[in-house]
């Protein structure tokens, strides 16, 4: 049987991409069509999504959604079955798809995003002439809402998964809003929308699905605790018997080392000499010298989530050591600071672009040694994985989805050729500079580390495994709902 599934999210690889969040609503269509199951997104049409957009057609007209007007559009992007929300109110303004760009959160967040969830429900009640889904599946706090519309509404038998890719950003609100979100009375309560006094757009979204995932099995096991439950830790042991962690995959095609187009000369594992010309490209776009010491990389929101503050005394630990850093990313002021303060201090061993290039994270991939990433938590990562993928060694936390995607180069690993990184105890850094030393060490032995880089590659990080398990989900949901 054929499913036709509705896919809600904030974000989408290729129109609109902030994080790993859009890489995975892109990348899982594809994957799902194998799978017998047909996928339609719904996402915001903001600016640089409708600059993308080829021919639309109007499936579906609001006069009033959450004051103001807006319609649904139907198209098709770099075979993607979207469905827009265009509402120029909402979505059509300057600045990131969450905030401004100083980085400050909209105020109107919460009707943005209830509109948007308001969207799928109504699409689930089957307002769209001619098709109507089997199933539904929401993307964090900003579609989660969309679970807890259909539950209260026409649609509520109509299965719901709920995939949590960050359980630290939920989209708290005041109690004010409840009266504006069209909900029915009942709807608030513990098992309803409320949330610590006010509304919980996550906590709602979880508390109604009849399926919640996490993006990777570790993370599935974390957020039952206190220390990463972030306050839902008891909600999501409540619900334990619908829990399920799937790790995320990656797009093959995008990310390939031996097609990319995106580096400055392609190579696979049998050629890794060839990412020599790679290296160098990298070292002259950050300023480094040329010479045969360590690259290391970062490519990361530069937040304390991803143990960015702990990196500040690391580089000055790796640039003693010889080694040379090249980091790419944006996130916290103080921490933005202090990395360009280093690079400034150590001029041709440490480069800092701030910001996000899609184009310069394949090179950075393609072109460095190993990648840093001591996250504090962290429900998956797709860094490590395109980093494996194009032999670059990863440095990761013990945490989440790093902990089940890196295997550790410690002594027997390495005799067996089966290590892929460096994993270190998380938020430690001491911890870290020992994983720096560690990596200086392997990098000198040539053998090991082509070993490692190899052993990397080799590794199945596609879709086929992750959307055959989305796919026995939904129709296991179906059944039930039948």
């Amino acid at each position: 049987m054929t499913i036709k599934l509705l896919s809600v999210a904030s974000e989408i690889y290729p129109l609109i991409k902030t994080g790993g969040l859009a890489d995975v609503v892109g990348a899982l269509p594809a994957a799902l069509a194998g799978q017998g199951v047909q996928v339609r997104t719904l996402v915001p049409g903001y600016p640089a999504v409708m600059a993308k957009l080829g021919k639309t057609k109007i499936v579906h007209r609001y006069p009033d959604l959450f004051g103001v007007a807006a319609s649904l559009l139907a198209a098709q992007v770099d075979g993607l079955d979207l469905l827009i929300l265009d509402a120029p109110g909402f979505f059509a303004r300057e600045g990131g798809p969450y905030g401004d760009h100083g980085g400050n959160d909209w105020p109107d967040n919460w009707r943005r995003f209830g509109a948007l969830s308001r969207a799928g429900a109504d699409i689930a009640e089957g307002r769209l002439k001619g098709w109507r889904p089997d199933a539904v599946h929401v993307h964090d706090w900003q579609a989660a809402m969309t679970a807890a519309y259909m539950r209260f509404g026409p649609a509520a038998h109509l299965p719901k998964l709920v995939t949590i890719h960050n359980l630290a950003f939920q989209g708290r609100f005041a109690a004010d809003i409840f009266p504006h979100l069209g909900l029915p009375p009942e709807a608030w309560g513990v098992d309803g929308v409320e949330y610590y006094g006010g509304i919980g757009y996550l906590k709602a979204g979880l508390v109604s699905a009849d399926a919640i995932t996490t993006v990777s099995p570790t993370y599935a096991q974390e957020i039952r605790s206190p220390v990463h439950g972030m306050g839902l830790d008891g909600l999501i042991n409540g619900r334990v018997d619908k829990l399920h962690g799937i790790l995320n995959g990656v797009d093959t095609d995008i990310w390939n080392p031996a097609t990319d187009a995106l580096i400055a000369k392609p190579y696979g594992a049998r050629a890794l000499g060839k990412r020599a010309a790679n290296r160098r490209a990298l070292e002259t776009r950050f300023g480094l010298e040329h010479d045969d010491a360590p690259l290391c990389i970062i490519v990361s929101r530069l937040t304390w989530q991803k143990g960015m503050d702990l990196m500040i005394d690391a580089a000055e630990h790796l640039v003693a050591l010889g080694g040379k850093l090249a980091v790419l990313g944006s996130g916290d002021h103080p921490l933005e600071g202090a990395l360009l303060g280093a690079a400034d201090r150590h001029r041709g061993r440490i480069g800092v672009q701030i910001g996000y290039d899609e184009p310069l994270s394949h090179l950075m991939q393609a072109g460095g040694d190993a990648i840093l990433i001591p996250s504090r938590f962290e429900p998956c990562g797709l860094t490590q994985l395109y980093a494996l993928r194009y032999g670059c060694v990863p440095v990761v936390a013990r945490v989440g989805g790093l902990a089940d995607t890196v295997i550790d180069a410690n002594e027997a690993a390495v005799g067996a050729g089966a290590a892929t990184g460096i994993v270190v105890a998380p938020d430690d850094a001491l911890a870290l500079h020992g994983a720096i030393n560690r990596l200086v060490a392997l990098h000198a032995d040539k053998p090991a580390w082509e070993a490692m880089q190899r052993a990397g590659m080799g590794a199945d990080f596609s879709w086929t495994h992750s959307a055959a398990r989305y796919a026995d989900l939904y129709r296991a949901l179906i059944a039930e709902a039948a």
